[in-house]
Order: C-alpha cells, then structure tokens, then sequence
C-alpha cells in the first residue's frame, strides 16, 4: 500500500470526511502579510502623564484575491490609529492573510470569502494587535468582535443602491 496522501486529505481524514468527498472549505495557512507599528510621538509620549481618554480609530476591509479555480487568499486590513489629547499616540496596520481552498456553489462563493473566512481568521488578527500594542508600551487593543455577517450585508445593500443610481 503506497502512501499518497497530502496535507488536504491528511485534514479532511482528520475532519472525518472520507476520501473522494470533496470539502467545501480547506484552510491552507493563515500569515501575517503585512505588519508596521510606529509611535511618532517617541519618547516624549511616554513622558507626558496621560491626558484623558485615548481616541481609537480603527479601519477594517476585507480583501479577496483569486489565485487558482477553487484557491483564494483572503486579507483582514485592519488599521488603528491611537490619539491622546489630540497626539497621535501609536498607529498600527496589520494585513492578515488566509489561503483558502473554495468548493462551494458559485451563488455562495461570495459570502463564504467575505464572511466564514474572516471570521475564521479574525481570533488570530485580534491577538496579534493586542500584542503588538501590548508590546510598545501601551494597553492591549483588544477588538471587539465584529459581525462580518452584517458587514457583508451592509456592503451589497450600498453597491445595490449604487447600481440603481446609476440606472
């Protein structure tokens, strides 16, 4: 008996799918494509006693780029700038990338890109920008869930609003 397995039938075996099922969604790896964290205001930030409440602004895009018939890379861009008293306090931007394999009907593609796969990788984006922050010297950004779900929705409402404008 020879032994021509792969990592994908070695998981999908793992997951209980027999040989020959076909599995609708197969993560191949989840990575950190991108990474910056800068604290422009240096040393004297940490110098000055706070000054109230810091101000969070945060930006999150989902990104989907094909690379084969049925893979895909998916891209958490998630961007958070810190402000206290007006001072930019620390910016941070992190692209977090998931390879995905993709075997599902072509009517469900899109939600499954833009909303399972983020949800699946967001736990791991979540934890590095606590510890990223964490680790320059500030507290935890720790991100709230985010219902990617509502998000997906919110974004084909706006694109058919767009549409029959345009019409």
């Amino acid at each position: 008996m020879s032994d021509d397995t792969t990592p994908e039938t070695d998981a999908a075996a793992a997951n209980g799918v027999k040989e020959g099922d076909q599995v609708p969604l197969m993560i191949h790896g989840q990575y950190i494509k991108d990474l910056s964290f800068e604290i422009p205001g240096a040393p004297q930030i940490f110098l000055d006693a706070p000054k109230g409440q810091p101000e969070l602004n945060l930006n999150l895009d989902v990104q989907v780029e094909g690379l084969a018939e049925d893979v895909f890379e998916v891209i958490l861009d998630i961007k958070a700038e810190s402000k206290i008293a007006g001072q930019v306090a620390y910016i941070l931007e992190l692209k977090y990338a998931g390879l995905f394999t993709l075997r599902v009907p072509e009517q469900h593609r899109a939600s499954v890109l833009f909303v399972e796969c983020p949800r699946l990788m967001f736990p791991f984006a979540r934890a590095i920008m606590a510890d990223i922050s964490r680790d320059g010297g500030f507290q935890p950004l720790v991100l709230s869930p985010i219902d990617f779900a509502a998000l997906y929705q919110q974004n084909v409402d706006k694109l058919q609003t767009q549409v029959k404008s345009d019409a």
